[in-house]
């Protein structure tokens, strides 16, 4: 077998960055996208501060987050361990975008040139139009890769086979070979060295080795990065906001999570003899709407078909399976009056529900998604948004006093099944970590899912109870404080907390005669 990976030197990089120059040279990126870039980090205080330089890109994993999430099956891993995307499979949907622990992958969705309308020579040579709507990133210049193989060449040897970045590298500080070959100049590199691999506690198998100094006999591993909250100077390099799925995805976890409960919500109600056609259609349309705010967002609508490929891995294509026999068994059934449709969309509407659970925790990339306490609180709050609904209908239909009280009852259990969905997750991401910008964007809305944020609405709620005659309008009160805040609260989960993994250095490079020191995690903190 044969493995391609890439070490770069942390001693040798003097953060030229001609790397990064004959990166876009070689593939014509667009402006401000870079698919190798070199980053600068410098940690510590006065007077003991350090320096190194990072190159970093796609580190073309064994287990890719990309390819597991992407619902088209146009992100793929070769045999030799290269990380590719088929441009005429991808809907641009970036979902693969939220999934990467590197920051490397981006979406353009316009064509753009260096200089204004008119293109220079290597954007006339390389410029692809088939990259633009979808997930680019690099590719190990796979082209150079597989022709110098075809003509007897060795990749990291012979410059014609190896990839740009480390032809042109002036410090001779990235290497490229083969892992799997112990005769090769990768392996003898990796021997001699001592190294890591970014993000190692993700397990995604990265292969993009850091060499920082030499190795020992008795060398013992090198241990993660130390997280600092509030980093000085490093904010090019801490976690950012992603800025890939906006309002219109928050639309489909919100939408899609209410309709598909006020569904289950109506299908049980009309079996016990209450009108239900009204919300019952409402929840259709919620969900299509959802959909509808999706499509919005997808570079490569008129593909969105090709959603459907991927039912092997990805939960988004599992999302798109469960939302046909939903719509279609749910609108039957209220068309024939059929209970048995109407279970099966039911049904199929809570699969949905879970699935949006696990598109988020399969998002390697986003600390505040990839827990897997996300699941239960993305349905727990799905159930309390759909029960909330019904209820809300069924104090303006007026609904009979046992049906309500029943109504008030469930929406009551809902929503301490979801305070103690939250504190599982917020305990779990505390543990772990994540960045701080997370924990404030959390923790900042004053519709939190906490038992005193969640106390006005249950006090409204026993009130309706207790006082029989007002209870329409304080399940009206109550159910809507219910709904607003799940809905504020995925909103903010989707657009205000969703901080990338940014960049982190385990290690400081040893500098002339110097000692390495611990490395560092820019931005992250335990709460």
């Amino acid at each position: 077998m044969t493995r391609w990976a890439i070490a770069a030197d942390l001693n040798r990089c003097v953060g030229c960055q001609t790397c990064t120059a004959s990166c876009k040279h070689a593939n014509a990126t667009a402006p401000g996208v870079q698919w190798r870039k070199v980053i600068d980090v410098e940690a510590g205080e006065y007077p003991d501060v350090r320096r190194a330089f990072m190159p970093v890109g796609c580190m073309h994993c064994e287990d890719a987050p990309c390819m597991d999430v992407c619902p088209t099956t146009a992100t793929r891993t070769r045999e030799d361990g290269i990380v590719t995307i088929d441009y005429d499979l991808c809907i641009g949907c970036a979902y693969c975008i939220v999934a990467c622990p590197y920051q490397a992958r981006s979406r353009v969705d316009l064509p753009a040139m260096a200089f204004g309308d008119k293109p220079m020579r290597h954007e006339e040579l390389r410029e692809d139009p088939a990259r633009i709507g979808v997930a680019q990133k690099c590719t190990f210049c796979v082209d150079r890769i597989d022709g110098g193989l075809a003509a007897g060449l060795t990749p990291g040897v012979d410059p014609e086979a190896t990839p740009a970045c480390v032809n042109s590298c002036i410090a001779g500080a990235l290497h490229f070979g083969d892992t799997d070959n112990p005769d090769s100049n990768m392996s003898q590199l990796l021997n001699d060295n001592r190294h890591f691999r970014m993000h190692e506690e993700l397990e995604t198998g990265s292969g993009f080795y850091y060499l920082w100094d030499k190795a020992r006999d008795g060398d013992q591993p090198v241990q993660g990065a130390e997280m600092i909250a509030n980093p000085i100077g490093m904010s090019a390099i801490s976690p950012k906001l992603q800025t890939s799925w906006d309002w219109r995805a928050a639309a489909n976890f919100i939408f899609g999570g209410t309709g598909t409960a006020l569904f289950a919500a109506s299908t049980a109600g009309a079996m016990v003899g209450e009108n239900t056609l009204l919300p019952a259609l409402l929840a259709l349309a919620l969900v299509g709407l959802g959909l509808f705010c999706v499509l919005l967002e997808i570079g490569r609508p008129f593909r969105f078909i090709n959603v459907l490929f991927h039912s092997r891995r990805s939960w988004m294509t599992r999302e798109a399976m469960a939302a046909a026999p939903f719509f279609g068994a749910g609108f039957l059934g209220l068309v024939f009056g059929s209970t048995l449709l109407g279970v099966i969309g039911a049904l199929s509407g809570l699969v949905f529900l879970y699935c949006q659970g696990r598109i988020l925790m399969a998002s390697k990339g986003i600390a505040a998604w990839r827990q897997e306490q996300i699941v239960a609180l993305i349905i727990a709050t799905g159930l309390v948004e759909g029960t909330a609904l019904f209820a809300i209908f069924g104090a303006i239909a007026g609904f009979g006093g046992v049906m309500m009280h029943a109504l008030t009852m469930i929406l009551l259990f809902f929503m301490g099944v979801r305070v103690f969905a939250w504190y599982s997750y917020r305990a779990a991401l505390g543990e772990v970590g994540a960045p701080t910008e997370t924990f404030k964007a959390l923790d900042a809305t004053a519709f939190k899912l906490t038992p005193a944020h969640q106390a006005a609405p249950a006090i409204l709620l026993v009130a309706g109870i207790v006082f029989a005659p007002l209870l329409s309008t304080f399940v009206v009160a109550g159910a809507a404080l219910a709904l607003a805040s799940g809905w504020l609260f995925k909103y903010r989960l989707i657009t205000r907390a969703a901080f990338n993994q940014g960049y982190s250095l385990n290690r400081m490079p040893v500098r002339g005669a110097g000692d390495s020191a611990a490395g560092v995690k820019p931005g992250w903190t335990k709460s």
